[in-house]
């Protein structure tokens, strides 16, 4: 296991523990100036765009909070698995969502070069839409 690859790992979860909408400007700590990130739904290049990526989701919600509860480091690559809580005022009353997910980070010159998170876009916003929810939630069921 390549100890600089815990470190690494392990200053990524302390950022993501304890991020604040009210201050993003830490994450430029952890990211590469070209970092690709990516998820179920987007795909962004550069540290200017994932900052700006990064300051619209913060800014549409109330609050995000990340429980990471596990991390598996090999070479420069690591994976970190996660619940984020989030509050939007459009999904589900408003109310508290939770979503399960994983991130696959690569590190290059001691930042993450490559971040791509995988989880179930259902479970993070269809399911909290009022109409199609139990639809989404009734399918999932089923299958």
């Amino acid at each position: 296991m390549d100890e600089h690859t815990v470190e690494l790992t392990d200053k990524f979860v302390a950022i993501y523990q304890e991020l604040d909408k009210q201050d993003l400007s830490v994450l430029q700590d952890i990211y590469h100036k070209d970092i690709i990130f990516e998820d179920p739904a987007h795909r962004v290049e550069g540290w200017s765009q994932l900052s700006d990526y990064f300051t619209r989701l913060f800014d549409a919600v109330e609050y995000c909070r990340f429980d990471i509860s596990e991390q598996i480091c090999h070479d420069d690559i690591a994976y970190v698995q996660w619940v984020m809580t989030f509050k939007h005022p459009k999904l589900q009353s408003g109310k508290s969502r939770m979503v399960n997910g994983c991130s696959r980070l690569k590190f290059a010159d001691g930042k993450v070069i490559h971040h791509r998170d995988y989880f179930d876009m259902g479970e993070m916003l269809y399911e909290g839409i009022p109409v199609l929810g139990p639809i989404v939630r009734y399918f999932k069921a089923r299958l």
